[in-house]
């Protein structure tokens, strides 16, 4: 059966979680959450954002690899009492006074054997005779069959007790909360802000027979092997083996481009009036620089990125290569500062930012366009 609800990016489904929590936990709302998505779509990434958020331990079970009295337990005969009893297993929680993540992953590829004890968890929040306490939020994932996943289909009764979530993959939203909070190589969030179409590539290979395949969670992998593999083939290889032949070679164009353009410690360091030759001449590499800027900020670069950042719409008339003059250099100082400035926020860099004559100068244009 088709999930018959409109998808949602990653960052929006951890919204509604968020909501979830905040409403159990004052006694308003207990329910069961389902998150749908294709593999890699960041579905385990926004349990364990949650979790870390509200200072949660995460319980993740993996509904593949285990047995039903891995949830159940294992019976043991108490002669005393005359009646058989059960050691209820470690891996679920079980302090009332400390907020605990129940994950139940893979759902829908979990055998139907394990099923009903599954069912007893996220139906009635309890096992046996082993409930859940209040401080235990509980949320299953899975893929569909469509996806080229082993998938089952969710059973009515089950399905009518849950709140469904669908995850779709948005780069806006990936660059966002993925790309820019986790600090990924500036040449990926480059790439994924000019080619969004490349984020998740998993339905077209799909029709095409193919194994390899991008997805956000590939991407994330790709950012690791940039900063982790010095060699340039064996680098090449490993993205190939996880995007894919054609999209691993596009990515290394932008990349190698970004990498021979992109001085961002000399332009860090360059005093303001020697900064000019060293700004990327390439939409990739000011697109790179924006976002490595905004990885790089800290209280010792704020100044310099600000001020970077602000120069962006002079180079049209300081440097001579003709490209400056197509290069959409205001709407990418723009985007720039909406980057930092989210990212400062995050750091707590309000005011320092503010203190800084470049920002205020923009924080003044920016408000008087939106009162035109």
């Amino acid at each position: 059966m088709s999930v018959n609800i409109q998808p949602m990016p990653a960052g929006r489904a951890l919204d509604a979680l968020r909501a979830g929590w905040a409403a159990q936990s004052t006694g308003a709302l207990t329910v069961s959450w389902m998150l749908h998505g294709r593999p890699g779509v960041g579905k385990t990434e926004i349990v364990s954002a949650l979790a870390a958020e509200i200072g949660a331990r995460l319980f993740d079970l993996r509904l593949t690899i285990i047995e039903p009295q891995d949830l159940r337990g294992l019976p043991y005969y108490d002669h005393e009492a005359g009646k058989t009893v059960w050691y209820r297993p470690e891996d679920l929680p079980d302090d009332p006074e400390t907020p605990s993540v129940l994950f139940l992953d893979e759902l829908t590829a979990a055998p139907p054997m394990l099923q009903p004890v599954v069912y007893g968890l996220l139906q009635e929040r309890r096992v046996g005779r082993h409930r859940l306490p209040d401080s235990v939020f509980v949320v299953a994932a899975g893929n569909a069959v469509e996806d080229g996943a082993v998938a089952h289909d969710l059973g009515t009764a089950l399905s009518d007790r849950l709140v469904h979530l669908r995850i779709e993959a948005e780069a806006r939203d990936w660059v966002a909360n993925v790309g820019l909070a986790r600090g990924l190589h500036p040449a990926v969030t480059a790439f994924i802000r000019t080619r969004p179409d490349l984020l998740e590539t998993t339905e077209a290979a799909f029709n095409r027979g193919e194994t390899v395949f991008a997805t956000p969670r590939s991407w994330v992998r790709v950012s690791e092997i940039m900063g982790a593999v010095g060699d340039r083939r064996l680098r090449a290889a490993m993205i190939e083996g996880t995007l894919g032949a054609a999209v691993a070679a596009e990515f290394q164009l932008v990349a190698e481009d970004i990498a021979a353009t992109l001085a961002l410690d000399d332009l860090l360091t360059a005093p303001k009036a020697r900064r000019t030759p060293l700004y990327p001449a390439t939409l990739h590499g000011l697109n790179a620089l924006i976002y490595a800027l905004a990885a790089r900020l800290d209280a010792e670069t704020l100044r310099p990125a600000i001020e970077i950042l602000a120069e962006l719409p002079a180079l049209k008339d300081r440097r001579p290569e003709p490209v400056f003059a197509t290069l959409p250099l205001r709407e990418l100082a723009t985007h720039g500062f909406e980057i930092l400035i989210r990212r400062g926020l995050d750091l707590g860099f309000g005011e320092a930012m503010l203190a800084v004559p470049e920002m205020a100068d923009h924080m003044a244009r920016h408000a008087a366009d939106s009162a035109a």
